[in-house]
């Protein structure tokens, strides 16, 4: 019997379930065939996946996709998330860690040492120094949060808008930055805070936004700018999309990612300035509860009782730290040029 005919480099392929060649056969030199498939379909079966940089079926995944990859094999971002998560859930539930008041104060014991169910010892007023620095976290993280909230919000909109249309409000926004980037912010602080009378976190947090703002309307603004130039966004133009559709579907998911890197980082800012506000006494004033007003009134015992000025601060600089290296891993994982 004659054999079969074949066409060079011609392949019969029988497929299976799935579309995975079970009998795959290719031609070999001597006119014999070798399966080829099964191999393949094993390694497609246990990485459904798609290879490197696609997500499920084989789609590419999102920058968004590929930074949470990233952050998630970054040990960076999981200590500090993990510092972080512990600092908001004490701020939300102080009693869970520490069962005393942080107002009660017993004079007899000002300045003792650490004793027996109150390791962190006592202040100078005879308060006890692990609870006041527990609940002072409260303060820190509200302050930081709420104030990064109204930063990002604020500013992002002033400056996503002033880059989209350009033109006299472009320009007349570009010289209100300029000057408020020329107010010193502690000198600002020490003006605008010393004729507020509450003691409560909100005229703090008002002051921060107020001067914090104009640098990440900089950062919108140049990234709108750069994100209206691509091709996708003179295609919705073309096809007659709105200026609110451009700006929320098209624009807005490809030039947050800026303001979220500047915002996290600058969240620790925020933290440290609140303390140095209070303890300048400008910022939060007692009855409220702050690391800053801790280590300002710690600050004339350093010598004699060096315990009332470590605790505070060194729970100020573990916070701020976490912030900004949450900040770093999160702009290692966003910024393309460093993939």
């Amino acid at each position: 019997m004659p054999e079969p005919d074949f066409d060079e480099g011609a392949a019969i392929s029988a497929t299976g379930a799935g579309g995975v060649g079970q009998g795959a056969i290719a031609p070999t030199g001597t006119g014999g065939a070798m399966d080829l498939a099964i191999s393949e379909g094993a390694t497609l079966e246990k990485n459904p996946g798609g290879p490197e940089g696609t997500g499920p079926a084989g789609k590419p995944r999102s920058l968004w996709g590929d930074a949470w990859r990233d952050l998630r094999r970054n040990p960076v971002f999981i200590i500090s998330g993990l510092i972080i998560l512990f600092l908001v859930v004490i701020s939300l539930w102080p009693s869970l860690i520490a069962s005393g008041n942080p107002l009660k104060c017993d004079l007899a014991k000002a300045q003792l040492g650490s004793r027996p169910g109150h390791p962190f010892g006592y202040d100078g007023q005879g308060c006890d120094v692990y609870t006041r620095t527990v609940y002072g976290a409260r303060t820190s993280v509200t302050v930081g949060v709420c104030t990064t909230l109204g930063v990002a919000l604020f500013g992002s909109v002033l400056g996503g808008l002033a880059g989209f249309f350009g033109g006299g409000w472009d320009a007349l926004l570009s010289r209100i930055t300029d000057i408020f980037f020329g107010i010193p912010v502690v000198l600002g602080g020490l003006v605008f805070l010393s004729v507020v009378t509450s003691s409560t976190v909100w005229p703090v947090i008002g002051f921060m936004i107020l001067l914090g703002w104009p640098q990440i309307a900089r950062i919108a603004r140049g990234s709108v700018i750069t994100a209206k130039q691509n091709d996708y966004i003179q295609a919705a133009r073309a096809l007659g999309a709105t200026n609110s559709r451009m700006l929320l579907r098209h624009i807005a998911p490809n030039a947050v990612a800026p303001v979220i890197v500047v915002a996290t980082i600058a969240l620790g800012t925020y933290i440290s300035l609140e303390a140095t506000l209070s303890y300048l006494g400008v910022g939060l004033k007692p009855p409220s509860v702050s690391w800053g007003i801790d280590i300002s009134a710690a600050s004339n015992y350093i010598r004699n009782a060096p315990h009332m000025l470590l605790w505070p601060a060194g729970a100020l600089a573990v916070t701020v730290l976490a912030f900004i290296m949450l900040g770093d891993a999160v702009r290692d994982a966003l910024d393309p040029k460093l993939r």
